[in-house]
């Protein structure tokens, strides 16, 4: 390999490399970590050590608390998120081919997405009560307004030259549509899946933060009452891990589903 070869432009790099760089990193994170906290550098109240957190982890697995908090906040990030993606497809799709529903959607959807989802927890609770349809609406607002821009934008990627073929053909605007403008896009839309959902896993503590009494948002919130900062980093760490099982769920498809766009990046 030539010296410079790790470095240039979009250049792949074997998978060794690739792998071990990730792993280098996160070993210089640990390390850092347990330096910090061995030798009193950082108080334990604010920053646990490796090991408390490990034996958190394994008290919470012995008595089945991680198993519940884990299924709820999957069931709760699935349909949240869920409901956004089945509402902000046809409206992002719309948006992108139509300047009308453009037109009639951006304004309001730029309006709300400015609007942080945690001012809208008191309101869904006032609306929905609180139990799990306001943590699914929490997730919506977190989610939905910025998906359904993304989705557009994925759409309008797809060149025009390519439509006005499409018209040669004799194939009509909803044709063109769903077998031409769709197929395009659909590299890109996976891509604002996969975005999307890892927003998703971000308000997770916000869905939780009232009236849960299970799941781990509401486990982190909850050690936050009594300092347990070993219960803290843990429910964050988890949260972190499962985003990231999902984020190379969607792009182990992604090549799978559309290796003809990977060979053109």
């Amino acid at each position: 390999m030539k010296k410079n070869s790790l470095f240039e432009l979009r250049r792949e790099i074997p998978r060794p490399y690739y792998l071990g760089a990730g792993t280098i990193f996160i070993g210089i994170f640990l390390l850092t970590w347990i330096l910090l906290t061995s030798f009193g550098f950082v108080s334990r109240i604010f920053l646990p050590s490796p090991e408390g957190v490990w034996q958190e982890l394994m008290r919470q697995i012995q008595d089945g608390t991680l198993a519940k908090d884990v299924s709820a906040s999957l069931y709760r990030i699935t349909l949240g998120w869920l409901l956004s993606t089945l509402l902000a497809v046809p409206i992002g799709i719309l948006m992108g081919n139509f300047s009308f529903f453009e037109g009639l959607f951006e304004p309001f959807i730029d309006l709300v997405r400015y609007m942080p989802a945690v001012a809208f927890v008191p309101l869904t609770i006032l609306w929905l009560g609180v139990g799990d349809s306001q943590k699914f609406a929490i997730l919506f607002i977190g989610t939905f307004f910025q998906e359904v821009l993304l989705i557009m934008d994925n759409v309008k990627m797809v060149p025009r030259d390519l439509i006005q073929v499409s018209y040669t053909f004799g194939l009509n605007k909803w044709e063109i549509l769903r077998d031409v403008v769709l197929r395009a896009a659909m590299p890109g839309i996976w891509d604002t899946f996969r975005i999307t959902l890892g927003w998703a896993w971000t308000y997770l503590v916000v869905a939780e933060l009232v009236a849960a009494n299970v799941g781990l948002g509401y486990r982190i919130m909850r050690a936050q009452r009594f300092l347990e900062t070993e219960t803290i980093i843990l429910g964050i760490l988890v949260i972190g891990l499962l985003g990231l099982v999902t984020d190379y769920m969607f792009k182990i498809t992604y090549k799978k589903l559309f290796h003809w766009a990977v060979q053109s990046q």
